[in-house]
Parts: C-alpha cells; sequence; structure tokens
C-alpha cells in the first residue's frame, strides 16, 4: 500500500508577481500546464499500482485552495493536514507517517514536493517501482535527478556503492549547494545527483530513524498529533505544541544521519521551478527562443520569457530578459538575475504592500473577488459566488456596502430580511447590519459590490455563521 504524501506548504516567492503568499506557485496553473502543480503532481501518480488517496500537508491559509483542488481531481477523500506554522519536511512528514498509520498498519510513503515538474511521467512510475523495491527492505530511499549542468541552485547527494539486487545506490554524503566550479567537478565525476526532496520509505522506518537521531522532533510529533483535531474536512494540528517544535528537513534530521538511505536515480526530465528561467526551460518556444504567452507583441527579442495576464506587454530589441505582468504589478529582469525576485518580494513585506500577498483576483472557499478600483472612500468589486455556496453572516463596522446583481438570482439576508435580487437589481447593506450574499442555484452568481467608508480593509469583517469554519 502506497500513499502520497504531498508537502504543499512554501510561498514560490521567486516567481512573484505570478505567485503570492495567499497563491503560491503549487496552486498556479500555468501556461501550458494542464492543471496546477499541486494537482499534476497527483495525476501523475494515477498510473501507479496501489496508489491511495493522498495525504496534503499545507498551511492553515491555502486549506480551501487545496480542498477545492483536490474535489477538481475526484480526490475529495485525501486527507488535509493543517500545519499551523511551517516547521520543514521532518516534522510535517512525521505527522502524515502518524495519520498514514492511523487507518493501514503500516503503509509505505511517496513523499513529494507539490511544486515540482517531471515531464517523462511513465519514466518515473517505472523508477516509483524500484524504490518501492529497497523501501521493502526498510531502506530509505531518495530520488536523486541525474545533473545535466553544474547546477549551484541545488544540494547535491554523493553516491556510494551499488545495492545488490536493486537499481540504486547507499548514500555516501550529502553535500550542500556548491560554487561554480565545486558543481563542473561533481557533473564530471558520474557520482552525484541533485537532491530532489523526494523519499520513498514505510512509514515505520521513517518514525524509527526519527526517534533515533532527532529523538525531539519525534516526541514533539507524537505529542501534537495525539491532540490532532478533526474537523469537517481538515485535521487541524494544536498550534501551541507544534509551535515548539524544532523546525528541520528530512535530510539533516534522518538521511544525513541514518546508514539506511538509499539514492535511486532519476532521468525524467525533472524541474522545482524554483525561478522564473527553470519556467522559461520547460515552456515550448518560437524559433527565437522565446517562451511567450497572453497578448504579446515582440520584435528583434531572443531567448526570453514573456507572460502578459491582463493587458498588452509589447517587447523589443532586448535578449534573454523576463517580462510577467499582472493586472496590479510588472516585472522586468535579466533571465541571469531570477534570484534577485526573492529580494523584491522581501522590499513588499517591508514595506506592507498588498502585492506581496494577494492578486486583484482573489479566491475564497465561496468563490472569488477582484478589485476593480480602489480609491480613498471607496472600493469597487466584482464577486462570484459559485453554485449552492454563501458567504458567512456578517457585519461591517467602518463600510457599508452596494450591490448590483450582473448574473444569476442571489438571495440577500440584511437584518431581518430576505429577499431575492434579480440582474439589474440593486439593494444597500448600511454600516452595522448584519447581511449574507448566497447562491441556491446551481450555476455561479455574479455581483458588482461598491463599497464606501473610511476603511475599506479585509479584516473589517465580523463573521456570526459560516459554513467554513471561519468565524
Amino acid at each position: 500500500m502506497l500513499i502520497p504524501v504531498i508537502l504543499a506548504g512554501g510561498v514560490g516567492s521567486r516567481l512573484w508577481p505570478v505567485s503570492r503568499s495567499m497563491l503560491p506557485k503549487q496552486f498556479i496553473d500555468f501556461p501550458n500546464m494542464r492543471g496546477s502543480l499541486f494537482q499534476n503532481t497527483l495525476s501523475r501518480l494515477d498510473s501507479v499500482p496501489g496508489i491511495e488517496d493522498p495525504i496534503a500537508v499545507c498551511n492553515n491559509d491555502h486549506r480551501f485552495l487545496v480542498a477545492e483542488q483536490l474535489r477538481q481531481l475526484g480526490k475529495e477523500h485525501a486527507d488535509i493536514l493543517l500545519e499551523p506554522v511551517g516547521r520543514n519536511t521532518a516534522p510535517a512528514v512525521a505527522l502524515a507517517a502518524l495519520l498514514a498509520q492511523q487507518d493501514h498498519a503500516d503503509p509505505y510513503l511517496l513523499v513529494l514536493p507539490a511544486d515540482h515538474v517531471i515531464q517523462d511521467e511513465a519514466k518515473f512510475v517505472q523508477v516509483i517501482a524500484t524504490a518501492l523495491q529497497s523501501a521493502q527492505q526498510n531502506k530509505l530511499v531518495t530520488f536523486g535527478i541525474v545533473p545535466s549542468v553544474p547546477e549551484t541552485g541545488y544540494g547535491y547527494i554523493e553516491k556510494g556503492e551499488s545495492i545488490e539486487g536493486a537499481d540504486g545506490f547507499s548514500v555516501k554524503q550529502f553535500v550542500e549547494k556548491p560554487n561554480r566550479a565545486t558543481a563542473q567537478t561533481y557533473l564530471d565525476s558520474g557520482n552525484y545527483y541533485w537532491n530532489s526532496g523526494m523519499f520513498l520509505f514505510s512509514a515505520s522506518t521513517y518514525l524509527n530513524e526519527l526517534k533515533r537521531y532527532a529523538p525531539d522532533i519525534f516526541e514533539s510529533c507524537h505529542e501534537a498529533y495525539s491532540k490532532l483535531e478533526q474537523g469537517e474536512d481538515f485535521r487541524h494540528i494544536p498550534e501551541a505544541i507544534f509551535a515548539s517544535c524544532r523546525s528541520d528537513s528530512i535530510d539533516y534530521a534522518v538521511m544525513e544521519k541514518t546508514d539506511s538511505a538509499v539514492v535511486i536515480p532519476l532521468d525524467a526530465g525533472w524541474n522545482d521551478l524554483g525561478a522564473w528561467d527553470a519556467i522559461w526551460e520547460v515552456q515550448d518556444k518560437d524559433a527565437q527562443g522565446n517562451a511567450l504567452s497572453g497578448d504579446v507583441l515582440t520584435a528583434d527579442v531572443q531567448d526570453s520569457y514573456i507572460q502578459a495576464q491582463s493587458r498588452l506587454v509589447a517587447v523589443a530589441g532586448v535578449k534573454d530578459v523576463v517580462v510577467v505582468e499582472t493586472a496590479d504589478a510588472v516585472l522586468v529582469t535579466q533571465r541571469s538575475q531570477v534570484q534577485s525576485v526573492k529580494h523584491l518580494v522581501q522590499q513588499l513585506q517591508d514595506q506592507g504592500r498588498e502585492e506581496g500577498i494577494l492578486h486583484r483576483l482573489v479566491y475564497r472557499p465561496w468563490g472569488s473577488y477582484e478589485s476593480l478600483s480602489c480609491r480613498p472612500g471607496y472600493q469597487v468589486k466584482h464577486i462570484v459566488v459559485n453554485a449552492g455556496a454563501s458567504l458567512s453572516l456578517q457585519l461591517h463596522h467602518k463600510r457599508a456596502e452596494h450591490w448590483i446583481a450582473l448574473k444569476g438570482v442571489a438571495l440577500v439576508t440584511c437584518d431581518d430580511k430576505e429577499f431575492e435580487l434579480q440582474p439589474g437589481e440593486s439593494t444597500y447593506i448600511p454600516i452595522g447590519s448584519k447581511h449574507r450574499l448566497t447562491n441556491n442555484s446551481d450555476a455561479a452568481i455574479e455581483i458588482i459590490e461598491v463599497q464606501i467608508g473610511e476603511y475599506l480593509g479585509e479584516d473589517d469583517i465580523v463573521r456570526f455563521e459560516d459554513r467554513y469554519d471561519r468565524v
């Protein structure tokens, strides 16, 4: 029995402005990809024999994104484990292993980050089968990517002796990200692989080795799991306990110490999409080496990545650049300097700017809203409420709202009144009134919301009832 453990944390700051903290890269549909990276991570496992429903580990802010994307794949029976704070991969996998053992005697766990691309999926499935053979011998398997260039952005794994009867090697050592010259010697030797961060082992083997080499992490996770809170759709890890757990990766906590580590080579078109140059590498390109998406015009442009989301983007006379346009931000950088994007995100955070957190189009468990215009004293939004969904019963202390129905019939609650709002009709929600918008139909409804008030922040919401446990 093989259970995928999908690690869906992280913010993907180097792929700003498309990736934001509330919509990180693993949940984004990039051009020429069928679904999000998270969904692709799961879909490529569909042909793996004996594969079970996954365990997805994510943070609380992304729980509804994960649930919706699982629903779209028909995987409603997946477990969603919510981390109240990030503590790296060793604790996350420990909690997933304890959860997996709750329903199965001792399953095997296939641990995968949610934001990788693997182009040769058939080859990947074959390598999983090979790795499972080693895991059945109580080994902790890591997948080593066969390197193609002297990459300085990855850690490396040096292989040891070959494993008898298996297409793998013992692990001689893990090494940190090298400089260019050292990376070249690794590539030339043929004895090193890129560290992919993907693993396969039995739940008991991992927990036993964690207990042996990082007993403090094991005890913290065991205590947190004993007090796991089961909601209707999510499993909540108690913050008071988990926050005291030491943060550490599987590599540092276990794999670098254990004598049971095995590396299986993987040469299947792997890419971790760590920055915009990696996105360029996996995209289809024109005769000039450009990867283009959206409404883009070019003249004398070569070997560049240009993405437009909301308007025409025209680029002329450049080479080896990245231009990414969204509704509220534009990024321009040399392809060789894309690692610096994370410093721009840090500046956004230091300045308290929302462009590092949210897009103008924001997804909610009931649908979405898009900010069309925002000025002092007012804001205009386009709101979509999914079929059968409802906003919370709420009020605002600092703003009033006008609702204008565009499409579908909305059920409006305002204090002690309840009425339908037909397309073309409007209603007024005064400051301090308890109100709710509900869609009882089988199709999405759309409205324009005009907010008026001295403060228009999303934190001016007092919830009284909510279908999504946000009260």
